[in-house]
């Protein structure tokens, strides 16, 4: 514990409204006098364990889980050691709380359940003094910031400035599962409009009140961002997160050599799809060259997987060209192939020799698939007969129902493995519940980006890596995939237990770090003992002393 003396910090109700130093009922009998908080608490003096009881028995008394997340993130603008105590030491039940799927509802209620401010709004109004604006943080030594313009908020379309319960829920799972200090993450929201009239006509909307800027307006606000976050916060790493597919890859490819920055749509979700897909290797046998994957859904994460997946044939020794041979994709328009006129540039790699198909299950006949991937944000589209072709063509066919939130989930667990016969290899990207199938129990596997981005974002801050690189997402995917247990396997798990996520997003940092010094991508000298250098980098919830 540090200790920090009275003079250095806030007194009397300054330091009780300050979610960073506040101890609540902990502050002990000296600080209270050193701190003049004599009569501003009850007399009783808790530790910090009876806090996070009486935390846990608020939380779980609370009758939905948007009340939970409500009462969740009072206590963050609180006490956010004491939040973290909690989240922490309750992973498995908090991360749905305050992530996917909940955030979702969050997000959509928005306006409605607004409390108070937090994180940082960049609007179309703030063109040309971005630079200034951002002065006001009042955190200097920012080291991440999520980034988003609301516009593909999960499967949920356009929220505007709603969508800002994303960064946030990003930002405090860096800190929950990879340390990231809280004080160094910073949430932004890009307003520049929506296009969802609900929003438009709501009067307690928070946003502008006008439709997107989609032109060169928009893209100059941008640029005038990411190089005044740059310039402020030296070195600091932008993530870009749910934009619309358009936006996303091109503001990767343009920023990707400019800044530190990776759009988690893209390669977070590559990775962390690609780590379930070698684990499910050790169900299905075979090698990743073996495998032939058809996606349901084109955009950004589709496409993410696949190049990830790409970079890991390359590695088993194919040619790019014959490594984008076993990616194929149905979008709304049908199967990607070259004759199709007007493709999205970020298709036209895996748009291949065949003939036009509109029908997923003709497609997924035709082909031959050994794993269906979907990521369209439509619920319910891998329909009973398609789980049984899968499970017509393959002995243990591959499933993996990614789309967000739990209700835009193309099947759920129960009837992947229930139409499959129990065969099904199945991990989604929001939670479900374990299942049973002829008196076997499934453990689904979550195909969730919080076991990627956190370990990702801590490598690069504890080597001070200069950006980036596809590389460190396939390093990442070796690196999750590798830490699936034994017995995560047997109960048809692909992904480690969420309880282990601090130690897996720790040796993520690991390996993403080792990368960054083996390639010079940084200035700084690496460590004797690189382990034990990232675990100094990791946060740990606990109170400092005043007195």
């Amino acid at each position: 514990m540090t200790k920090q003396p009275p003079s250095m910090v806030h007194q009397g109700v300054k330091i009780l409204h300050d979610p960073v130093r506040n101890k609540g009922t902990a502050f002990t009998e000296v600080e209270r006098d050193a701190l003049k908080l004599r009569g501003l608490l009850p007399p009783r003096v808790h530790s910090m364990a009876e806090q996070e009881l009486r935390v846990l028995g608020n939380v779980r008394a609370k009758p939905t889980d948007l009340e939970r997340y409500l009462y969740m993130i009072a206590l963050q603008d609180r006490n956010e050691n004491l939040f973290y105590r909690v989240v922490m030491n309750h992973i498995e039940e908090m991360m749905p709380i305050l992530y996917t799927p909940t955030v979702g509802k969050a997000c959509q209620e928005f306006q409605h359940i607004y409390r108070k401010p937090r994180g940082f709004y960049v609007s179309m109004n703030d063109r040309g003094n971005v630079r200034e604006i951002l002065q006001n943080w009042p955190h200097k030594d920012t080291k991440i910031i999520v980034f988003t313009d609301g516009e593909r908020i999960l499967g949920l379309g356009d929220l505007g400035a709603d969508g800002m319960g994303i960064p946030i829920g990003k930002l405090a799972l860096y800190t929950a599962c990879a340390g990231i200090q809280p004080t160094q993450c910073l949430p932004v929201m890009l307003d520049v409009g929506t296009d969802n009239e609900r929003l438009l006509n709501d009067p307690l909307y928070n946003g502008l009140e006008r439709h997107r800027e989609r032109g060169q307006l928009y893209d100059d606000l941008v640029e005038e961002f990411v190089t005044a976050a740059s310039e402020i916060f030296p070195g600091v790493l932008i993530q870009f997160e749910d934009f619309g597919n358009t936006n996303a890859f091109r503001f990767l490819k343009k920023y990707r050599d400019r800044a530190c920055v990776f759009n988690d749509d893209i390669q977070g979700t590559g990775a962390v799809a690609v780590a379930g897909l070698i684990a499910s290797l050790r169900i299905t046998g075979g090698k990743l060259s073996d495998q032939k994957l058809l996606f349901l859904g084109a955009g950004e994460a589709g496409v993410g997987i696949a190049d990830v997946y790409v970079a890991a044939l390359v590695e088993e020794g194919l040619t790019p060209e014959q490594a984008r041979k076993h990616c194929w994709f149905v979008d709304s328009k049908g199967l990607v192939v070259k004759s199709r006129e007007n493709l999205a540039v970020h298709k036209l790699p895996y748009a291949h020799e065949h003939a036009g198909c509109t029908d997923f299950l003709a497609a997924l006949n035709d082909l031959q698939p050994t794993a269906i991937l979907g990521l369209s944000g439509q619920p319910q589209t891998f329909t009973k007969d398609i789980i049984e072709a899968m499970a017509k063509i393959n002995e243990r066919p591959v499933v993996f129902a990614l789309s967000n939130p739990t209700s835009m989930a193309e099947c759920t667990a129960e009837q992947a493995y229930s139409w499959s016969d129990g065969r099904a290899v199945f991990a989604s990207g929001s939670p479900f519940d374990p299942v049973t199938v002829d008196n076997q129990t499934f453990v689904p596997g979550q195909g969730n980006n919080a076991y990627i981005f956190p370990g990702v974002g801590l490598g690069v801050i504890a080597s001070q890596s200069r950006t980036i690189t596809d590389e460190m997402f396939l390093a990442a995917a070796h690196s999750l995939a590798e830490q699936v247990s034994e017995s995560d396997i047997e109960r048809g798990r692909l992904y480690p237990s969420l309880a282990r996520i601090r130690e897996v997003s720790a040796r993520i940092a690991y390996d993403v770090a080792k990368m960054a010094y083996d390639n010079q991508l940084t200035d700084k000298e690496e460590p004797e003992d690189l382990l034990a250098d990232i675990h100094q980098h990791m946060y740990q919830p606990v109170y400092p002393h005043y007195a």
